[in-house]
């Protein structure tokens, strides 16, 4: 049955552009009205494509996911998003919401209804209203961390990532989740984000921990962080950068780590890494990423490092698609030609590098050194 949006408030502020909404949602399975923000992206565009974050608890939460989604996509850590919130927190729906039979574990009739609201409605909303990309997460905490475990055990679970915030676990739920995940045909990343303090969930806590550190699969990125100042109340606050820092580790600028740990000790042409890196960035998130000039130059200095000169041809040519009205497909072309025993070929193409713009720490001056060097061999 056809469901209907009603907008109620007004526009809260956020930046000039003011893109945190908030609204009623008409909810068909859940047979009545819920409040949700919406954040979108003050310069959204309709040619790109944005993941989309599930926040539970939004009158805690939603705030902090959007502060940290702003800073990390500002300075490259992660993609943009489309954010959501679901507020539970009148008259505690959360513990409706999220209410689980306490012999077998599983969702109350009330939680199965919030299970599809969020996956039968409010979801497709966001997928038909918005530029959307595949990836999606969610972000609870307490009984709201527990409650979004459920979504794994669909036949394909429909978030990619799930944050869960020192979680309050249902019967079983601790060996339940790394079956489940040890089985899924799917990549996830799982965040465990936890205080140090001590109380009844801790064992539980614990148990789940060792069995998902037990799962040897590629698929699967887990990561557990325990903060030793937090209790279970200010725990909320911590970690949410650290999860973005996490799942979104494949998105971020290459990096001086990254650069030794990784490029310089593989084995495979240096190019590659690069090739690679953006696939795996296209095949999980499901767009292009724009190539960082950053990871072009970390590149370009491992060709040199590693004298890897093959892998300059097919650095220039993702240059001259990239950068191209810049100096650098051409000079890193020409480079290529001068390393392969190629010096007319080299000049000619030095040549062309002079007469287009600077960018980073390629200059005209570096292109007329090679011109003059080039023909003072030929004797010109």
């Amino acid at each position: 049955m056809k469901h209907f949006f009603t907008i109620f408030a007004l526009l809260l502020c956020m930046g000039v552009n003011a893109q945190v909404k908030q609204e009623i949602f008409e909810s068909f399975k859940l047979q009545e009205r819920r409040d949700v923000y919406y954040y979108i992206p003050e310069d959204y565009d309709i040619e790109k494509k944005y993941p989309i974050i599930v926040v539970l608890d939004a009158e805690y939460l939603f705030d902090q996911v959007v502060a940290n989604s702003k800073f990390y996509s500002r300075f490259h850590g992660m993609p943009q998003s489309i954010i959501v919130g679901i507020n539970q927190s009148e008259n505690n729906v959360r513990f409706d919401d999220c209410a689980f039979d306490k012999e077998n574990g599983l969702p109350t009739e009330k939680g199965k209804e919030f299970f599809e609201f969020i996956g039968m409605e409010l979801i497709p909303y966001l997928e038909t209203s918005y530029s959307v990309a595949p990836f999606k997460m969610i972000l609870g905490y307490d009984i709201t961390a527990n409650f979004q475990n459920f979504y794994l055990f669909k036949e394909k679970s429909l978030f990619n990532a799930y944050v869960s915030i020192s979680p309050t676990l249902a019967p079983e739920m601790e060996t339940r989740i790394p079956t489940r995940l040890a089985a899924i045909d799917q990549k996830i990343f799982y965040q465990i984000i936890v205080e140090a303090d001590k109380n009844k969930n801790t064992a539980k806590i614990s148990t789940l921990n060792k069995g998902l550190k037990a799962i040897e699969k590629e698929s699967l990125h887990y990561f557990y962080e325990e903060y030793e100042n937090a209790d279970h109340i200010s725990i909320a606050t911590y970690g949410i950068g650290k999860a973005f820092d996490n799942i979104f580790g494949m998105f971020k600028p290459i990096s001086t780590k990254e650069y030794k740990s990784k490029i310089l000790t593989s084995e495979e042409p240096v190019f590659d890494y690069l090739k690679n890196k953006y696939k795996g960035i296209e095949d999980l998130f499901g767009f292009k990423k724009t190539v960082d000039l950053n990871d072009i130059m970390a590149i370009y200095a491992a060709t040199r490092k590693k004298e890897d000169f093959e892998s300059l041809k097919p650095l220039s040519d993702l240059c001259k698609r990239e950068f191209p009205s810049t100096m650098l497909g051409f000079y890193f072309e020409g480079e290529y030609y001068e390393q392969m025993g190629e010096p007319k070929k080299a000049l000619r193409t030095f040549e062309k590098s002079f007469g287009m713009e600077e960018i980073d720490f390629l200059t005209k001056e570096m292109a007329l050194e090679k011109i003059d060097a080039l023909k003072a061999d030929f004797g010109y």
